[in-house]
């Protein structure tokens, strides 16, 4: 069974659904409650995740950066990143290629 569409537990404190995947592209949405983290790791996706609301503190390869609603950040394939959220917030995030490993078939 697939898991696109179905809304499953990250982190603590973090779900997320996988909204699509196709050919090269991938989109995620990502809910997390205050003080929530998505743990430091590392990919070689490229990355760009909008914030639909609150805020989040977000480690790209040591550096700090906050993004509030409406904003967009990227994250370069294969950097070192986390993120925190500053209240319950939420991300629409896009990767290219597929995480394939993030699917279910």
């Amino acid at each position: 069974m697939s898991n696109i569409g179905i809304w499953e537990a990250a982190e603590p404190g973090v779900r997320r659904k996988i909204l699509n995947a196709q050919k090269g592209l991938m989109m995620m949405e990502v809910h997390f409650e205050a003080g929530a983290e998505g743990y430091e790791h590392s990919h070689p996706h490229e990355q760009m995740s909008y914030c639909l609301q609150g805020s989040f503190e977000f480690r790209i390869d040591g550096r700090k950066h906050i993004v509030s609603a409406g904003e967009t950040i990227y994250i370069p394939g294969n950097a070192r990143h986390g993120v925190t959220a500053l209240e319950p917030s939420a991300l629409l995030d896009a990767f290219t290629p597929i995480r394939e490993d993030l699917i279910k078939i």
